[in-house]
């Protein structure tokens, strides 16, 4: 599946952008600020969740637009859009043919994965981004893993806030809280474990290459007996345990170190190899490969590893998306959709298939 035609209405720097792109290579070159990433993000609200960015939905809305924004694509025969109304900046609205869907049933018609600078650092940062990533991951294998982790999420703060009231407790809530955070926990866990060990059967079958190899495991995350921990998790203001707490543990395989030790080209490398990887088990799992989304990543990797790079994407098919300050970091690149990006439009470029 690709994105076909993607508009853009009063997002970010753009007040109306049209794009129609080929199913292949995606490439959006500019200036530094041009607005580049903007549309891949643009391209992560089609997939449920905050986009690439993680950012609120009210910051982005257009300074000096109407107050809302909408971001529209086709997917061959199939319409869908996202954004947010004037005067309700932080709800969401999903259409799927026009007709009103929930934010969480994007993943039946499209996965979208992305790499963007800000992720360089997911190895030695805190585990939440790492369970972000994670979760990412599963979603492209398992679209009602964003359900049952909203609820999750959900009920354990309700109970947290419960917990930290004055006075006896509603055990009755309590209870029904803690039943159904185990219910959607332990299809969280599940999930986690399963994409975790397709994943790990994926990576040990990829040929040595230019991209490190990774070794990958889940720790903690287990759901947890909750009535036994009321005390103690209203002590702490909130719930110490269960799979809001589990991290990826990625160790760097040839040199048996943790993925957070090693330098940031190998944990570029690393991060690299995860994504393609996951894309080829995505692809075989559910007969469609997930769009990628790749900021600004020819511009960390030497001439060598950026051959090896889009040799590797050109041979699996699919749409991907890359973004560069200049046309000549993609030398070579073969057939694909150019755009040129700034003074808040986007608009097509000749093709630059024989640079270098």
């Amino acid at each position: 599946m690709a994105v076909t035609r993607l508009s853009l209405t009063d997002f970010r720097s753009y007040a109306d952008a049209l794009l129609a792109p080929g199913p292949g290579f995606v490439i959006l070159t500019g200036e530094n600020g041009a607005g580049k990433t903007n549309v891949l993000e643009a391209v992560s609200l089609l997939s449920p969740g905050r986009g690439l960015r993680g950012a609120a939905l009210g910051e982005m809305a257009r300074r000096g637009g109407q107050g809302g924004f909408a971001v529209a694509a086709r997917l061959g025969e199939i319409d869908i859009g996202t954004g947010t109304a004037p005067g309700a900046p932080e709800r969401r609205q999903v259409r799927i043919n026009g007709a009103p869907a929930s934010a969480n049933s994007l993943s039946d018609w499209l996965s979208v994965l992305w790499l963007t600078p800000a992720m360089d650092r997911l190895f030695a940062d805190a585990a939440s981004g790492r369970r972000r990533f994670l979760d990412r991951l599963v979603l492209a294998l398992r679209p009602d893993h964003a359900m049952h982790s909203a609820r999750y999420e959900a009920a354990m703060r309700a109970r947290n806030k419960l917990l930290g009231e004055e006075g006896p407790w509603d055990e009755a809530w309590l209870d029904a809280l803690e039943a159904r955070m185990a219910e959607h926990g332990a299809a969280i866990a599940e999930a986690r474990a399963v994409t975790i060990a397709a994943l790990a059967e994926r990576l040990a079958a990829v040929p040595e290459g230019p991209f490190a190899r990774a070794l990958i495991a889940l720790e903690g995350g287990a759901p947890a007996p909750l009535a036994a921990a009321r005390a103690r998790d209203a002590a702490a203001g909130r719930t110490l345990a269960g799979p809001h707490r589990a991290d990826l543990l990625v160790t760097h395989q040839a040199k048996q170190q943790p993925a957070g030790l090693c330098s940031t080209g190998e944990q570029k490398a690393l991060l690299i190899g995860l994504i393609l990887a996951h894309a080829d088990l995505v692809a075989e799992r559910t007969q469609r490969r997930p769009v990628l989304l790749l900021d600004e990543i020819a511009a960390h990797l030497d001439p060598r590893r950026r051959r090896a790079l889009f040799e590797r994407l050109g041979s699996a098919g699919g749409q991907v998306w890359m973004t560069g300050t200049e046309a000549g970091l993609f030398a070579g690149i073969g057939a694909a959709s150019w755009f040129d990006v700034g003074g808040g439009a986007v608009r097509p470029a000749a093709a630059r298939a024989q640079l270098g």
